[in-house]
């Protein structure tokens, strides 16, 4: 398949601030029959890794074919709505270490939230499993566990976690997890200088507070900046630029209404809670995304690339800095719900579609 990509900056309501010429792809499935794929990962091999949410690890070859029995060992995964196995990330150190870090739903319909394992692959089995992160309190339900993991410059794991939807109020508590960005040391320990540690009223863990559901997470090596996206209720989606210690708000402001359309907070500033870099109101319902650094399309270059579930897209985000000054639809031919997009190593962009024969797509210059 070739596709012709235009500039819909017009149609976002924005002004085309960049000279951009139209870019001509291809698309090509690399797999296909994957039960809602969430997460992928290129091993140096040549090998890749992606998640199935309904709680099965696996392996595509070097060649591109899918093997067909899943990774074993996992822990038990608590699979319900949008519970199940997450994301699967290399340790930064891989070459040495050859470790994974994955997230995953776990618990029961009772008490369940979102855990994080370490370990090795060998010979299609995950050895030397360790669980690193819980995080509490237990809840109950099947929504909001975040699950998405970035490595900071230290090499210091951050990752995102949801709301539980049902405790929202709780995401501006210090006292649980709930509604924020963790950070810890890949072995599970906490970082001496993360914001809140010493104080007997925060858990050493938190990084960040006041988050909805985080969904996307990716560190800029470049700038030294991490970028999240949290999906909001009915609109109200955040792109954010993360900074330790600080409270992005939810759900005290909010530029979302509730599902029902009633008012969640009449309040969309506050002193002493971060503004969004930007909002998607209505929702696109963004999923993982990616910063690209890659050969393949200059015109991308330190673009972030963002995946949506509604939006049925692949939003292009053009930055100046910190400043988002212009934005572009991609994909939207491709009729998709988008979960991740990933830049693959030979400079292409990797999607992964969201529905029960999911399929891992590759899109290259054409």
């Amino acid at each position: 398949m070739v596709y012709k990509s235009a500039l819909l900056a017009a149609a976002l309501g924005m002004s085309v601030n960049l000279a951009v010429q139209a870019v001509e792809y291809s698309v090509e499935v690399v797999v296909g029959d994957l039960e809602h794929p969430w997460s992928l990962a290129f091993m140096p091999d040549g090998r890749m890794l992606v998640t199935e949410r309904a709680g099965r690890l696996r392996v595509i070859e070097a060649d591109g074919t899918l093997r067909p029995d899943p990774v074993g060992g996992l822990p038990d995964i608590f699979v319900q709505s949008q519970g199940g196995l997450l994301e699967v990330a290399l340790d930064p150190e891989y070459d040495q270490n050859e470790r994974l870090f994955i997230s995953y739903s776990c618990g029961s319909q009772t008490s369940n939230n979102t855990c994080l394992i370490s370990a090795r692959l060998q010979d299609n089995e995950l050895v030397d499993v360790t669980e690193i992160f819980r995080a509490q309190p237990g809840k109950e339900g099947g929504a909001h566990y975040g699950g998405r993991i970035a490595f900071l410059a230290d090499n210091t794991l951050v990752m995102g976690l949801g709301d539980a939807f049902i405790l929202r109020e709780e995401s501006q508590s210090l006292a649980n997890h709930i509604g924020s960005i963790i950070r810890i040391n890949r072995d599970g320990s906490v970082p001496e200088d993360n914001p809140f540690v010493g104080r007997e009223d925060a858990k050493p863990e938190i990084y960040t507070y006041g988050n909805r559901n985080v969904q996307g997470m990716v560190f800029d090596q470049q700038t030294n900046r991490l970028w999240s996206h949290e999906h909001g209720p009915r609109g109200g989606d955040e792109l954010n630029l993360i900074e330790p210690g600080k409270n992005y708000g939810w759900p005290v402001i909010t530029y979302g209404v509730d599902y029902s359309g009633a008012v969640i907070s009449p309040r969309t500033r506050q002193d002493g809670m971060e503004q969004p870099i930007v909002d998607w109101t209505p929702s696109i319902a963004p999923a993982g995304m990616t910063l690209y650094r890659g050969d393949m399309f200059p015109e991308w270059q330190g673009n972030l690339l963002i995946s949506a579930l509604a939006g049925r897209e692949v939003r292009r985000v053009v930055l100046d800095g910190t400043e988002v000054v212009d934005q572009q639809r991609l994909f939207v031919e491709l009729d998709e719900r988008f979960r991740d997009v990933r830049t693959g190593p030979d400079g292409a962009v990797y999607l992964l579609t969201d529905k029960e024969e999911g399929q891992v797509l590759r899109v290259t210059r054409d």
